[in-house]
C-alpha cells in the first residue's frame, strides 16, 4: 500500500498555492475518485482558512457519493506521493488514483444532482472573522479509517454565508 497527499491547488512550484474561495452556495473543494479496481481508505484530512472582513459562519463536510462533482482536473504532478511505497511506484494516475474533471480534482463548478451520501467523519461547523486563522485536522485511528468505495467519490464540501478562502488536503492510502 502507498499513501498519496492530494490538495485543493496545482502542485507549488514558483510561488506558493493560492487559496481557493469557498463561495456562498453549497462547493466541493476537493474530489478524489481512487481506481477502478481498488478501494482507498482516509488517513487523514484537513483545512486552512484565512480571514474575512466579516465573521461568517461555514458548514464543512467529509462525504462519499456516487456522484461527480466538475471540478478542475488534477494531474499527476498535484498527488504529493507520501511515503517510501509512494516514491519507488509510479505514476498514481495510471492505475492507482482517477484524474480528470469528473474524477480527481479541486474548486467544483457544478455539484452534480446527488441522491445519497455517506459521512465519512463528522461535519464540522467553523466561524471565522478579521485576523483569524482556522486549522483543522483529522487524522483517523488505525483500523478505524474510512474508506472510499470502488466506483465512489470522497468530496470536502463546503457552505459558506460569506467567500473566504480555503486550503484543503486528504491522504489516501491505497
Amino acid at each position: 500500500m502507498a499513501q498519496y497527499k492530494i490538495a485543493n491547488y496545482a502542485m507549488p512550484t514558483t510561488a506558493a498555492p493560492s487559496g481557493v474561495t469557498t463561495g456562498t452556495a453549497i462547493k466541493t473543494m476537493l474530489q478524489v475518485k481512487p481506481s477502478a479496481t481498488l478501494a482507498t481508505r482516509i488517513i487523514q484530512w484537513g483545512y486552512s482558512l484565512d480571514s474575512s472582513a466579516a465573521a461568517t459562519s461555514a458548514k464543512i463536510e467529509l462525504i462519499e457519493t456516487d456522484v461527480a462533482a466538475t471540478v478542475t482536473a488534477s494531474v499527476a504532478n498535484d498527488i504529493v506521493k507520501w511515503d517510501a511505497a509512494a516514491l519507488i511506484g509510479g505514476d498514481p494516475t495510471t492505475n492507482l488514483i482517477q484524474v480528470g474533471t469528473t474524477s480527481t480534482g479541486f474548486t467544483a463548478t457544478a455539484e452534480g444532482t446527488i441522491v445519497g451520501t455517506r459521512e465519512l467523519d463528522n461535519p464540522q461547523y467553523v466561524t471565522t472573522g478579521t485576523t483569524f486563522t482556522v486549522k483543522w485536522d483529522s487524522q483517523f485511528p488505525l483500523g478505524r479509517e474510512p474508506w472510499i468505495q470502488i466506483a465512489k467519490f470522497a468530496r470536502i464540501r463546503v457552505t459558506f454565508g460569506t467567500a473566504v478562502n480555503m486550503y484543503c488536503y486528504m491522504i489516501v492510502e491505497i
